[in-house]
């Protein structure tokens, strides 16, 4: 962290009021010029600075974070002891101040330990996070440290899970930097057997700078044809010829994405098929057409949109002719619909879903009824009624990724 000697008590200054306000990390780009104040970000935790710099690290830039606490304690000194200013033709060293602190306070030797302590932990700590909101939860911790204190220069960690019977089996894929200490959760493979067939498939699933990876249910959907609608980072090409490639850029756009079972690339993963806003799907317009009773309630209505979004196949009462009955609903932006089942998770055909929306007009008639009677439509992740996955998902290729 360094900064102009001119903007020196100006910086101190700012540090110390982002304290007051409850802030203890600040984040920084490692640069080897002048910082401005703007440059400086400040945080309340650990994890919040960490995943800042984890986000905002590239291949040329890179982001570190300091404790203020530190930061503050170390330039009030450089106030008052010019000598304890690490100062260079006008630049001053924050960074370098604070580690001088520290080997005052506790000697060379002990501070490169706890120095590479605190890497360690805030490696442990990050991907300890990712993993958990990946959708693995918090049985991998303990392998998960065991590894990262070997430093070998990757490794692997396995999971076991079902949704509803189908079992699904991944292996998390680390690896170390080539320029740092640092370990990354680059991917994860998974294996989807539905039950009561022999038949599997796996694909892998990449790990992206932010936290709005595909998390490990809506890679079961996927793997089910279901799609599921994300954030995605726009691309932009870097290079020429054998050297292109495509590096993710700062503009962001969401869009519904499923695999496509026809085609697999050269690693034999399918490819995904992508069905942005342009395309036209709307999924409250959609839902719309059916004698959906959940539609009927905001709260309910919010809780079903966003379990389709992650690709669920969800639990709703359709009302018909006054009458309610159970269906199973998912997502179809490819035909611009709804695909629905019945509660023996047969599909409905054409004729079966347009006769459900004569039954519309009583839904309406009875709304001020049905409004006591709203049901939960949030089974969402954890329901209970899970539909099978299908058996005619069709085998992967030999050279699946494992």
């Amino acid at each position: 962290m360094k900064i102009s000697s001119t903007d020196y008590t100006d910086v101190l200054h700012e540090m110390i009021n982002q304290r007051w306000a409850g802030n203890e990390f600040v984040a920084f780009p490692d640069d080897s010029v002048a910082l401005q104040k703007e440059e400086l970000f400040c945080f309340a935790t650990a994890y919040e600075a960490m995943e800042f710099c984890y986000e905002m690290s590239t291949d040329v830039d890179r982001y570190e974070y300091l404790s203020l606490r530190s930061v503050c304690h170390s330039m009030s000194e450089g106030l008052q002891d010019k000598e304890l200013l690490v100062e260079k033709n006008g630049l001053v060293d924050v960074g370098q101040m604070v580690t001088l602190h520290y080997q005052r306070l506790e000697g060379q030797q002990l501070i490169n330990d706890q120095k590479q302590n605190v890497m360690n932990q805030k490696n442990y700590d990050f991907l300890k996070y990712q993993v958990k909101f990946t959708g693995f939860g918090e049985g991998l911790e303990n392998e998960l440290k065991e590894k990262l204190e070997k430093q070998t220069p990757d490794f692997q960690i396995a999971h076991k899970t079902k949704f509803g019977n189908d079992e699904v089996s991944s292996v998390l894929h680390f690896k170390k930097s080539d320029q740092t200490d640092m370990y990354f959760f680059n991917r994860y493979d998974t294996t989807l057997k539905p039950e009561g067939t022999k038949d599997e498939m796996t694909q892998a699933f990449y790990i992206n700078k932010g936290n709005n990876n595909i998390t490990l249910k809506e890679a079961f959907n996927l793997m089910n044809g279901r799609a599921i609608h994300k954030e995605f980072a726009k691309l932009e090409k870097v290079g020429e010829g054998e050297n292109a490639r495509f590096k993710p850029t700062d503009e962001k756009y969401t869009a519904w994405m499923k695999l496509d079972f026809k085609e697999a690339d050269e690693q034999g993963n399918f490819k995904q098929l992508k069905y942005s806003e342009n395309y036209g799907y709307d999924l409250n317009a959609a839902l719309a057409k059916h004698p959906i009773k959940e539609l009927e309630n905001e709260n309910d209505k919010t809780k079903l949109v966003d379990s389709l979004q992650k690709g669920n196949r969800q639990s709703v009462t359709f009302v018909q002719n006054g009458n309610e009955q159970k269906h199973f609903i998912e997502a179809n932006p490819q035909f611009k619909t709804i695909n629905i089942y019945d509660s023996n998770m047969q599909r409905l055909n054409g004729k079966q879903a347009q006769d459900e929306k004569q039954g519309q007009g009583e839904q309406r008639s009875a709304k001020q009824n049905a409004k006591n009677e709203s049901q939960n439509a949030g089974d969402a992740d954890d329901s209970d009624a899970m539909p099978k996955a299908s058996n005619k998902r069709r085998k992967k290729q030999s050279n699946s990724v494992h």
